[in-house]
């Protein structure tokens, strides 16, 4: 029990919760069009947009890498930052670039699979849990900027080469998460592996979310404003982080008690 404390206490991630996950999908949707805003909008372009919010990223890690505690507004700036750039660097690789989505995709999910096998070869495990020392606190912001990328490859994969639409990717994606769920409470699948799925789709879904609300009426959106929206969606998430609650604490792992079948 003190060490459970213990380990919590130097956490600097949020327990796992509803809330956790209700945030996490929140700031997905902002990165989306909050990234858009800038690049689309403000027609700054992709490369400028994901230099611009590389730099953000940048700051906001090596803050939380120095902040001795965990700070809630600090550690969900950090996840929007991750997410926004994640969504110009996608369409950057995706367009500019001219990689398409299928190649983006592949792209980011080989720099992902390095990262976390990297992070396993020198810590053993890619449970968060762990997460409370600088190298690992490194590992851990790598990984989440490559899933959030990945996720923003995914969803304009599925919704524009697969065909489905924002409302259809959405759904895919929503269906996707309620399988990991299932397999969370029903089934004994690692709980380490399950978060980081959950976390990966939590990222097609948000920015198909947020395409469904800035892309034009022609492409399946409702072409509303992109800064209004983001506006919207920052004052929801602000208004969680004040109503549900926010502490440090463990993440599933593999010392998660088994759940009935």
């Amino acid at each position: 029990m003190h060490e459970t404390l213990k380990q919590q206490a130097l956490a600097k991630v949020p327990e796992v919760t509803l809330g956790f996950w209700i945030i996490k999908i929140a700031a997905t949707t902002l990165g989306e069009t909050g990234g858009d805003s800038i690049t689309m909008t403000l027609d700054w372009g992709y490369l400028a947009g994901t230099v611009l919010f590389a730099g953000l990223l940048i700051v906001l890690v090596v803050a939380q890498i120095l902040a001795k505690r965990f700070h809630p507004l600090l550690y969900w700036a950090t996840i929007v930052a991750s997410t926004t750039f994640g969504t110009t660097m996608a369409d950057f690789a995706d367009r500019s670039l001219g990689i398409g989505y299928t190649g983006g995709s592949s792209l980011l999910l080989i720099c992902l699979i390095a990262v976390l096998a990297l992070w396993y070869w020198s810590e053993g495990t890619i449970s968060v849990n762990t997460v409370s020392t600088p190298k690992v606190e490194a590992f851990y912001w790598a990984a989440i900027t490559f899933s959030q990328t990945l996720g923003t490859a995914l969803g304009d994969w599925i919704a524009d080469t697969g065909g489905l639409g924002y409302e259809g990717g959405a759904l895919v994606f929503a269906v996707a998460l309620l399988v990991v769920a299932a397999l969370y409470f029903y089934t004994n699948v690692s709980r380490v592996l399950l978060f980081w799925i959950a976390f990966i789709l939590t990222r097609p879904l948000g920015a198909t979310v947020g395409d469904f609300l800035d892309k034009p009426v022609t492409n399946g959106g409702l072409a509303l404003s992109r800064p209004l929206a983001s506006a919207v969606i920052t004052v929801f998430i602000i208004a969680c982080l004040a109503i549900l609650p926010q502490r440090a604490g463990q993440h599933p792992g593999p010392s998660t008690q088994p759940h009935a079948r």
